[in-house]
C-alpha cells in the first residue's frame, strides 16, 4: 500500500517543486495527457478526415453527436465504482484498473479508426467513433475517482492544475498534431500515432500511486437499482437542506462561459480578425495565459479557502466577459488593434482557467471516497448541460441584439450566481459542503 502523506513542508512548495516532491502530481499530468487526446479525435479533429471524404455537410452535424458519451458518463460512472475490471483490477485495484482498461479500449479504438475509410465505408467510421468516446469518457470518470480518493481536498487545486498541463498538451497533440501529421503522412498515420500517444498516461497509470479506500473490501450492492440510485441518495443527504442551493450552484457556475464561448470566435469575425489572428490569440497565447490561470487557482484556494475563492471564481469569470463587450465595441476591423483583441481574449481565457480550477476542487470536495467517480461524474454533467442547452439560443440573441449586449447579459448572468454561492457559504461557515480532509 503506498503513502498517501505529503513530504515534510511539501505544501508550501512552488508548484514545480511540489510536482517534483509529490508523486501524486507528476502522476496527474500523465494521466491529463492521456484524458486530453481522445475527444477531439472523437469527432472535432476528424471532422477534416471526413471533410475530405466528402461526407455530406448534414451527416457531419449529426455526427458531432458521437461526443454524447463525455455528458452522459454519470450513467456507467457507478459500475466503475463499484465493481472491479477484470484481471487488472487484481493487479492494479479497482480505480487503477480501470484506468488502464480504458486506455487500452482508446488505443485499440484509435487504430480501428485508422483502418477505416469514410468515403466508401462510413459506418465503420461511426461505429469506432462511438466506442471511442465511450473509452475516453470512461477513462475521464475513473481519473477524477482516482485524484480525488487519492489525495485530500486542500490538494486537489494543485492536482487540477497540474492535470490541465497534462490535458492541453495532449489537446494539442490531437489537435494541431494530428493535423500536421495528417498532412504528411496520412489520416491513417495520424491516428496510429495517436493511438501510440497513450504510451505516457499508460505508463502513469501503472506508477500511479493506490488509493488506499481500493485496498480496502466493499460489501456488494444490494441490488442493480441500489448501485445506481446509492451514489445519489449519499450526495443528496450529506448535502442536507443546502442540497438545492448547492447543486443550484454548480449548475449555474459556469453558464455564462459555455453561453458566451458560442459567439466568441463568431465575434473576432465580425471584427474581421484572421484566422492566423484568431489561431495566434487563442492558441499561442491562449495556452501559457491559461497556465498561469490554473496555477494561480490552486495559490488563491490555499491562501483564503475554498468557499471565497469560488465566490471570487464567479465574480471574475463572469466579469471577464465584458473585456469580449469592450472588443465588440472598440475591436478593430482588420487594422492595427491586434493587442486589443489580444488582451481582451486573454483576460477571459485567465478567468476561465482560474474558475474552472476552483469549480473542479470545490465539486471534489463535494464527492465522497466510496463514490468518488459517480458522484464527480454527476457533478460535472450537471455543470455543463444547462449552459451547453441555451448555448443554443445564443445565435438567436445576436440576432436581437448586439455583440456588445450579448456579452455584457452574460456577465450579468453570474451577478445571482455570486450571490447564491455568498449565502451557501455563510450558511456553511466558509466550508464546501460535504468537505473532507485527509
Amino acid at each position: 500500500m503506498q503513502s498517501q502523506t505529503l513530504p515534510t513542508g511539501a505544501d508550501s512548495l512552488s508548484p514545480l517543486r511540489a510536482l517534483f516532491a509529490d508523486r501524486r502530481l507528476g502522476t496527474m499530468v500523465g494521466l491529463g495527457f492521456s484524458s486530453g487526446i481522445p475527444f477531439l479525435l472523437v469527432y472535432i479533429t476528424q471532422s477534416a478526415w471526413l471533410s475530405e471524404a466528402k461526407v455530406p455537410l448534414g451527416t457531419l452535424g449529426l455526427m458531432s453527436e458521437m461526443t454524447l458519451a463525455y455528458k452522459f458518463k454519470f450513467l456507467w460512472a457507478p459500475f466503475l465504482d463499484r465493481y472491479d475490471p477484470p484481471v487488472f483490477g487484481r493487479l492494479l485495484g479497482r480505480r487503477r484498473g480501470w484506468i488502464v482498461v480504458a486506455q487500452i479500449g482508446i488505443a485499440l479504438t484509435l487504430a480501428g479508426i485508422a483502418f477505416g475509410d469514410p468515403a466508401h465505408w462510413l459506418t465503420w467510421t461511426v461505429l469506432f467513433s462511438l466506442a471511442l468516446g465511450f473509452a475516453g469518457a470512461t477513462q475521464d470518470v475513473v481519473i477524477d475517482g482516482w485524484r480525488i480518493t487519492v489525495a485530500p481536498v486542500e490538494r486537489q487545486a494543485l492536482m487540477s492544475s497540474w492535470s490541465e498541463v497534462g490535458w492541453r498538451i495532449g489537446n494539442l497533440v490531437a489537435g494541431a498534431g494530428a493535423l500536421y501529421l495528417a498532412d504528411a503522412f496520412g489520416w491513417r498515420a495520424a491516428y496510429l500515432c495517436m493511438a501510440f500517444c497513450m504510451l505516457p498516461g499508460l505508463i502513469a497509470a501503472l506508477m500511479a500511486p493506490e488509493p488506499q479506500s481500493d485496498t480496502a473490501a466493499q460489501p456488494p450492492p444490494s441490488s442493480f437499482v441500489d448501485t445506481i440510485v446509492a451514489p445519489i441518495r449519499d450526495l443528496i443527504g450529506r448535502l442536507g437542506p443546502l442540497a438545492l442551493p448547492t447543486l443550484l450552484l454548480v449548475a449555474g457556475f459556469r453558464m455564462p462561459g459555455y453561453i458566451s464561448n458560442a459567439m466568441a470566435v463568431p465575434l473576432f469575425k465580425s471584427l474581421h480578425y484572421s484566422n492566423s489572428d484568431i489561431a495566434t490569440v487563442t492558441k499561442l497565447f491562449g495556452f501559457p495565459v491559461a497556465l498561469a490561470g490554473t496555477f494561480f487557482a490552486s495559490w488563491v484556494v490555499k491562501r483564503i479557502g475554498l468557499m471565497r475563492s469560488l465566490l471570487c471564481g464567479t465574480v471574475f469569470a463572469s466579469a471577464s466577459h465584458l473585456s469580449l463587450a469592450y472588443l465588440a465595441v472598440h475591436g478593430d476591423h482588420g487594422g492595427g488593434e491586434f493587442w486589443l483583441f489580444a488582451t481582451s481574449v486573454s483576460i477571459d481565457d485567465f478567468a476561465y482557467s482560474f474558475a474552472s480550477i476552483i469549480l473542479i476542487t470545490y465539486m471534489s470536495a463535494l464527492a465522497t471516497t466510496e463514490h468518488a467517480a459517480t458522484q464527480y461524474a454527476l457533478l460535472t454533467s450537471l455543470c455543463a448541460m444547462p449552459g451547453s442547452l441555451l448555448a443554443g439560443a445564443s445565435g438567436f440573441l445576436i440576432e436581437r441584439m448586439s455583440f456588445e449586449w450579448f456579452f455584457t447579459m452574460t456577465a450579468l448572468i453570474g451577478a445571482p450566481v455570486a450571490l447564491l454561492c455568498w449565502w451557501v457559504s455563510r450558511r456553511q461557515g466558509g466550508v464546501a459542503p460535504g468537505q473532507k480532509g485527509d
